[in-house]
């Protein structure tokens, strides 16, 4: 593992930049961090100046790579329907047409609906090229200070995830590629080929900016791709993606919010720096104990299930604290990363008192 010991020369070490940056380097911690998503900063309605003058901090997120797709021209439209807005994409290529739309947040149709799509997606993201940025980064940690830290991210626009879950999340969905996988369709091995390329150039890119930390937006469900398919089609590609980031003295972070527990080995083996966004029981499959167990030196972004928020505030407290307790004494933190928590003017806080009572 890299050493990633000593903090920012300008910063507070009691700070929560600098509280973040000690437990990063896996020193004892005394005053765990507990730190919201900057996506939500920016698009909930919450007195997040409030909550942050109580101690919570921020997670911050920056581009590291500029995309330039020559052989496809992406045109989105929004239109107003009963107050949420429909989003309309057209993926336009000189082989053919792709079309998606979104309601609000959420995903309502998916790009790749059959073989030719597949070839359609191919032909817009041949000739691909990347290049490495350092502005956003740069102006993100000029902007949280001492509040937090900026992790870099591969940029929103593919690639952000590995190729199988690019795929099943965001361009056929899972019952399209699971059919599709199974069949082992030519159109779609020759896509995921194609796209494997693609994330190792666009790591090579990435770490040539100022982050440390770069983040995989994975979303994985590992029901949905199974074992063999994670071992077959993911594990190699991160091997290769690390060699990338180590030679560069990056870490790898990986948003993993979902059921572990089949590949937990598979991910120990894996020089995999932080599990992202990690819930427990009941919304995961592994308890903080058994993560800390299976992977002692992975640091663990812990997202407490949103239904604790629900709880009073004794029980909400105690979970917290036993989530620590389980989790230390070293690399960890608290995360608000799925959601704004319910009841968050109470509930919050109480994360907050909870934390500052151990």
């Amino acid at each position: 593992m890299s050493d990633l010991s000593g903090l920012s020369s300008d910063c507070d070490p009691e700070s929560i930049r600098g509280r973040f940056e000690r437990a990063l380097a896996g020193e004892i911690i005394e005053r765990p961090v507990y730190a919201v998503y900057d996506w939500f900063v920016q698009n909930r309605p919450v007195d997040w100046q409030s909550l942050f003058a109580r101690g919570l901090g921020q997670i911050a997120h920056a581009d590291l790579v500029r995309t330039e797709r020559p052989n496809v021209q992406v045109i989105e439209t929004t239109q107003e329907i009963d107050g949420r807005v429909r989003r309309e994409v057209r993926w336009i290529t000189d082989r053919g047409e792709l079309h998606e739309w979104f309601l609000g947040e959420w995903q309502q149709e998916f790009l790749l609906k059959t073989p030719t799509d597949y070839r359609i997606m191919h032909r817009a993201l041949e000739g691909t090229r990347y290049s490495a940025i350092s502005e956003p980064f740069l102006q993100a940690e000029q902007h949280i200070g001492d509040g937090g830290i900026t992790v870099g991210q591969l940029g929103w626009a593919p690639i952000r995830r590995t190729p199988l879950l690019q795929v099943q999340i965001d361009f056929a969905g899972p019952e399209r590629l699971a059919m599709d996988l199974a069949d082992e369709l030519p159109e779609l091995m020759e896509l995921l080929e194609l796209m494997t390329e693609l994330t190792l150039e666009k790591f090579r890119e990435a770490v040539k900016g100022p982050a440390r930390y770069i983040k995989l937006w994975e979303n994985l469900a590992v029901e949905m791709i199974g074992l063999r398919h994670y071992q077959q089609h993911m594990v190699p590609l991160y091997r290769k993606i690390l060699e990338i980031l180590q030679d560069a003295d990056k870490r790898l972070l990986v948003h993993y919010d979902g059921r572990l527990r089949t590949v937990a080995d598979e991910i120990a083996a894996l020089d995999i720096d932080g599990i992202d966004s990690f819930t427990p029981p009941p919304d995961g499959d592994m308890s903080v104990a058994e993560a800390r167990a299976c992977w002692p030196e992975k640091f663990l972004w812990l997202h407490p299930p949103l239904g604790w928020y629900q709880e009073d505030r004794a029980k909400l407290a105690a979970r917290i604290q036993e989530m620590v307790r389980d989790a230390g004494p070293r690399r960890y933190c608290l995360m608000i990363s799925e959601d704004v928590p319910p009841q968050w003017e109470q509930s919050v806080p109480t994360v907050l008192e909870a934390l500052d009572a151990m």
